[in-house]
């Protein structure tokens, strides 16, 4: 069976690499979108030129050219944008309507999936303020896929194992602590953590399958489905020490989120969601999703101890 041909949005970014890599490891026709905006960005250029040499093609185009996304989407069949959707980056989630312009126009795309990848956008109209704009936004893009017709794919893939795992999902840590942790709450509530190349893996073995045509692909992997608090133990018991621990409740959480700028008030605001409230887990996944894992039982999914151990 003919691989399709993939175009992917957001190449040089911190999922679409990932994704590009996946895209090329399975033998797809892989097509990244040259930006014009790129300007003197040399790390991004250098690394659209390391794709090129394995083999992916670069197609130059740009979100104020509508005739170049056309040309670019008429290109492939499957499209995959990973434009930032992150305020402390860039948060670019509308321009992803020029995109599906494009597509409506050029009506050769046979499946699309927008940039979302984290918490489902569908199940927060309830977010806090200001963070919600991250979901609310996000939303109106789905709007305008489906009122367009497109087929789709969207993608949950919960915590990205850089940023949570590898700070034992402390806000402004990377690597994890070796002294004292600060717990929110009791640490009790279960979140879901992902690295990010089986993150891309899972996205690539979705495109051409008929169970997540039209559906969300939330990424679940058994095994990494834990609370903070099993998440420091695990890290304890490679560390084979006892970390110190502090709890921050609720309220004083919320109160801290007063005091910093507004885009640290929205990433904080999700942390609140995933923390405090369990938004990745407290629903069950129902007709209109798929689970990744349980599709794609052949992945070797990276556990959360495993990534953890290349902190010692």
């Amino acid at each position: 069976m003919e691989k399709s041909r993939v175009l992917v949005v957001g190449g040089t970014g911190y999922i679409g690499r990932r994704i590009v890599n996946a895209s090329l490891a399975a033998g797809h026709p892989t097509f990244i979108l040259q930006r014009l905006e790129i300007g003197l960005d040399i790390d991004k250029l250098q690394m659209l030129l390391s794709f090129k040499k394995q083999g992916a093609h670069l197609v130059e185009g740009s979100f104020s050219d509508h005739k170049s996304l056309v040309e670019a989407v008429k290109l492939v069949d499957v499209v995959i944008s990973a434009i930032s959707g992150v305020h402390f980056r860039s948060h670019q989630i509308l321009l992803q309507l020029n995109l599906v312009e494009a597509m409506k126009e050029a009506g050769n795309v046979q499946r699309f999936l927008p940039s979302e990848f984290g918490i489902d956008p569908a199940r927060m109209a309830h977010a806090l303020e200001p963070g919600r704009v991250t979901f609310d936004d996000k939303m109106v893009v789905r709007k305008a896929i489906e009122e367009a017709g497109i087929l789709h794919t969207y993608v949950s893939a919960n915590c990205f194992a850089g940023y949570f795992v590898g700070g034992l999902c402390e806000p402004g840590r990377i690597t994890p602590a070796r002294d004292k942790v600060c717990m929110f709450g009791d640490g009790a509530i279960k979140a879901v953590f992902v690295d990010e190349e089986d993150i891309g893996t899972y996205i690539i073995k979705a495109i051409d399958d008929p169970r997540t045509l039209n559906k969300t692909l939330y990424i679940r992997p058994l095994e990494n489905i834990l609370s903070q608090r099993e998440l420091v133990e695990i890290w304890e018991s490679l560390l084979e020490k006892v970390l110190q621990k502090s709890q921050l409740s609720e309220q004083d959480f919320l109160n801290s989120m007063k005091d910093v700028n507004i885009v640290q008030q929205i990433g904080l605001g999700h942390y609140y969601q995933v923390f405090y409230e369990g938004c990745l887990t407290n629903f069950e996944i129902g007709g209109q999703g798929v689970e990744a894992s349980q599709l794609y039982p052949e992945v070797n999914y990276t556990r959360v101890r495993d990534y953890l151990k290349q902190y010692l």
